[in-house]
């Protein structure tokens, strides 16, 4: 489904099921997986890859550079870059970073990904958060710059982790474990 107030550029590839709403506007080259949602008032850059079930809300631009793995959530007016250092007069093309999301992350409303800062699986990062460093998996992340409050599950609730660093997710009854990867903590999902 395309609005008829949507400008589809020849070249785009859209999977089947995914919905483009009001007034978005998809460039030549980009690629969109099945079962997508494109909000109203959204751009989609050359090159950006969606992945399946990728929920993008109002307001929001993809430039070019970014990669969405399935069932990302970007949140209303959440804003991606991709020059560190822009100048009106100086052309930066060949500068673009690339700024890749995991699968079932979620981007809450008006947070902004500076270039080049991965985002791990399934992390969550709150609303208005400026992310200005790598994010692990499964990270709960808040404020300006953006730092880790703590761990969320696959699931999206909060983790909270017992003396042998063992959590369950309440909603899902999912296992998590912490563990130290030799470069600080990480979750893993063990079960469930």
């Amino acid at each position: 489904m395309i609005h008829e107030t949507a400008v589809v550029d020849e070249g785009a590839s859209i999977g089947k099921g995914t919905k483009v709403w009001h007034f978005s506007h998809l460039m030549p080259r980009c690629v969109l997986g099945e079962n997508c949602n494109i909000g109203q008032n959204v751009f989609i850059a050359n090159d950006v890859k969606l992945g399946n079930n990728v929920k993008v809300q109002n307001n929001v631009s993809i430039y070019t550079g970014v990669i969405c793995e399935d069932d990302v959530f970007l949140g209303p007016s959440m804003v991606f870059t991709n020059v560190m250092n822009p100048r009106s007069a100086v052309n930066r093309k060949s500068e673009y970073r690339t700024t890749h999301v995991g699968k079932g992350a979620t981007i809450g409303a008006n947070a902004t990904i500076v270039c080049g800062n991965n985002i791990g699986e399934y992390a969550f990062i709150g609303a208005g958060a400026v992310v200005t460093k790598e994010v692990p998996a499964y990270a709960l992340l808040v404020g300006n710059p953006a730092h880790q409050i703590g761990w969320m599950s696959a699931h999206g609730s909060r983790l909270h982790f017992d003396e042998n660093n063992e959590a369950i997710c309440e909603e899902s009854g999912a296992r998590y474990e912490l563990r130290d990867a030799g470069y600080g903590l990480r979750v893993v999902r063990v079960a469930g």
